[in-house]
């Protein structure tokens, strides 16, 4: 029988991850088709898998509100989890790939606008997927990763060998960490130097204050950083530490809390790598009032029938003036 509470922590999560993520796709595949800039595909891209990890725990909320007992078998149990670390792996390699991007255009801008076009955004997308799929369904292919004494419950230590694990965390998830770090240091660093010699020349009069300070581009990277470091790492440090050490039973903290820590990594990467980007929040807000301006009228009773209509419109254009400041 699966417990209730927590089936209804994993509902609330996937529907705010869904929810949230399509709004995000919608807005980006709006403003990409508008101003052709394919460096937001990566966002997209981005965006995408973490809707994919919502999904998939869905099948997991069902078997936890579920009060019958049964038990999941070992072939279905294996595709359940690796069509859940398949987006989970698309999610944190999309993160890292938004990192070279950022890096790419900021160290390099000319051979940046060169290099990125279509064929090659494609390819990279394209080969990440086939690198996550490769990540997830690796058990499924090579059955020496699976519990040769699978018992149930449907859990991730329960289906998969610790060699598994180790294999995915060493060669996957800590390379990938400190590739991700590296690239941040280097955006902070260039935006230092980038703030030095703005204020050297502003001393001589030759240039305007930094709009970007040091403790600002600080903060970004902090915040990147931060949320991605506290979303997966106490998971992965955990596992790590279920596998070298035998005696340790820290398989209920791991797949009912920290697991569940590290998916929140997909309801808070909308809010950092989407709604950040000044462009991205001005699609969002003209999308909601869009459906503010032809749903609500639906639900209106207007005790005025002869109200004049510029009064409306009026409203309608200060509400864009100041979402543009």
């Amino acid at each position: 029988m699966g417990n209730v509470s927590f089936g209804v922590i994993l509902a609330v999560l996937a529907s705010l991850i869904m929810a949230i993520n399509a709004v995000v796709v919608v807005a980006l595949v709006r403003l990409i088709w508008k101003s052709g800039c394919l460096g937001l595909c990566f966002v997209l891209n981005l965006a995408i898998a973490d809707s994919l990890v919502g999904f998939t725990i869905t099948g997991l909320v069902a078997e936890e509100l579920s009060s019958s007992e049964h038990r999941t078998s070992q072939k279905y149990c294996v595709l359940r989890m690796a069509c859940i670390t398949c987006p989970s792996a698309a999610s944190i390699l999309t993160v890292i790939l938004v990192a070279f991007d950022r890096y790419l255009a900021i160290k390099h801008p000319f051979r940046y606008v060169k290099v990125m076009r279509s064929p090659v955004v494609g390819s990279f997308i394209g080969g990440l997927w086939f690198l996550a799929c490769l990540i997830g369904f690796l058990p499924v292919i090579a059955r020496s990763f699976q519990q040769q004494s699978y018992q149930g419950p449907c859990t991730f230590f329960g289906v998969f060998q610790p060699t598994y694990l180790l294999t995915v965390f060493c060669v996957g998830f800590f390379p990938a960490f400190f590739i991700f770090i590296y690239f941040h240091c280097h955006l902070l660093k260039i935006a230092s130097l980038h703030v030095q010699q703005i204020r050297e020349l502003e001393h001589i009069g030759l240039a305007e204050p930094p709009p970007l300070s040091e403790t600002k581009a600080l903060r970004t990277v902090a915040i990147l950083v931060g949320c991605f470091a506290l979303s997966w790492s106490p998971f992965f440090v955990g596992s790590m530490v279920q596998i070298t050490c035998r005696r340790c039973v820290l398989h209920h903290l791991l797949e009912r809390y920290l697991w569940v820590l590290g998916v929140c990594n997909s309801l808070v990467n909308p809010l950092v790598y989407a709604y950040w980007q000044k462009d991205v929040r001005l699609q969002i807000y003209q999308m909601c009032l869009c459906v503010k301006s032809k749903v609500f009228p639906l639900f209106r009773v207007d005790s005025r029938p002869h109200a004049p209509r510029e009064a409306v419109a009026s409203v309608h254009t200060i509400s864009l003036a100041r979402l543009e400041e």
